[in-house]
């Protein structure tokens, strides 16, 4: 069984707009503080995308849980976490 490596890195784009969708909202909307508002887009990012994958592994019959698509998740949200730690530290201020 091979890796559909089309749908991984649509997995792998979607999750980092969602990561970023999720960080303006609670910096603009929630007015949190920018280090904060990450780690809370990050970890709710992940999560979502786990209970996605698992709830449609355990509720459908044409869908099944795919571990790949946890990773391609989850390396997205990775992605956008380090470009704002990457920036805060060559702009030499605190996210």
């Amino acid at each position: 069984m091979g890796v559909d490596y089309g749908d991984k890195i649509f997995h792998f784009l979607a999750y980092s707009v969602l990561t970023l969708f999720w960080f303006s909202a609670f910096v603009y909307y929630f007015k949190l503080k920018k280090s904060k508002a990450i780690v809370y887009a990050a970890i709710l990012s992940v999560v979502f995308g786990i209970l996605i994958e698992v709830l449609q592994g355990t509720f459908t019959v044409y869908r099944s849980l795919d571990v790949y698509d946890i990773v391609a998740n989850t390396s997205g949200v990775i992605l956008v976490v380090l470009v704002f730690v990457l920036k805060s530290i060559f702009d030499d201020k605190k996210i």
